[in-house]
């Protein structure tokens, strides 16, 4: 138990203060980098920014959901899917840096938050934590369609970037309910949009 939790504490360790790693190449990394002004390189960087809060909450929800998970396969799959989030992680922070941004200073409060609740989510069973699972995926897919229509049209690093993050957050939905993830009540999706919405907005400045 003891070396169990050495190992999620330098899980976190990592998540929130180390470089991700990453195996697949950087989406767009081979574009050239596109003429903007000052304010549309900062509000890319802005957007960039919740992007890469979005992806340290995923890691520690799928750390707190995989803890509690009594299914080795449901396990396996969150694995996988934390996995490509640490990937997520890698090409939004490099792309924050190309525009000269940074990081969230809230992302220890951001994670420590997002693993309460990924704990919290599983003690209530596999179905209903992949249904967690499935809809906060639903949620980030919304989000990052919505990041597409905001970042500077001639930005095409950062939309390859979260382009292929939207497709992966697709699967990752999929495989949920395919695991056997339940819809969530209406209150309980709205209340992850509402936390959502204050995260989003505190991180596009801080």
């Amino acid at each position: 138990m003891f070396d169990k939790l050495i190992v999620e504490f330098d899980k976190a360790l990592r998540t929130v203060f180390a470089n991700a790693p990453t195996r697949r190449a950087m989406p767009g990394e081979s574009i050239v980098e596109a003429e903007m002004t000052d304010t549309e390189r900062a509000h890319a960087a802005a957007l960039m920014r919740v992007n890469h809060c979005g992806e340290i909450c995923a890691q520690a929800l799928y750390q707190g959901q995989a803890l509690t998970s009594k299914d080795p396969e449901v396990r396996q799959a969150m694995e996988y899917a934390a996995w490509q989030e640490t990937e997520h992680l890698n090409w939004t922070e490099r792309r924050i840096t190309e525009l000269g941004g940074r990081t969230s200073v809230l992302n220890p409060l951001w994670y420590s938050g997002s693993l309460a609740i990924g704990i919290l989510a599983g003690k209530f069973g596999d179905r209903w934590n992949l249904g967690f699972l499935a809809e906060t995926e639903r949620q980030v897919e919304a989000h990052l369609q919505a990041h597409l229509e905001r970042l500077p049209a001639q930005d095409m690093r950062s939309r390859e970037v979260v382009a292929q993050m939207k497709q992966d957050e697709m699967a990752h939905a999929e495989s949920a309910v395919e695991h056997g993830g339940v819809a969530l009540p209406l209150p309980v999706r709205q209340a992850m949009q509402w936390s959502s919405k204050i995260m989003t907005n505190t991180a596009y400045y801080l």
